[in-house]
């Protein structure tokens, strides 16, 4: 998630909701199919991510307009992809 500031025009995604935030990543195009989801990230040090391990979840997201909340809020968890966020996800080389 990125700041927009007032008065750019960032290239945004087809589908951004008109917050002045990123909450996509533009140029980041998952690849989908029955069994995987594949996402290529360029990093300037890939030990970060070799060393990493992640899950799938599908969730709620709630933006706040308050600055005395927490702007954006995980409201509902509908799915893990693990079924227990044990985090048993790793780079493919």
């Amino acid at each position: 998630m990125v700041d927009i500031p007032e008065g750019s025009k960032p290239r945004l995604p087809k589908k951004w909701p008109g917050f002045p935030i990123l909450l996509d990543s533009p140029g980041w195009s998952p690849t989908l199919n029955a069994e995987t989801v594949e996402v290529k990230v360029p990093f300037d040090d890939i030990g970060v991510v070799t060393a990493g391990t992640f899950d799938g979840v599908t969730a709620g997201l709630r933006v706040n307009a308050s600055v005395h909340a927490p702007l954006l809020c995980v409201v509902d968890v509908y799915k893990i992809a693990s079924g227990d966020l044990s985090l048993p996800g790793k780079q493919n080389e």
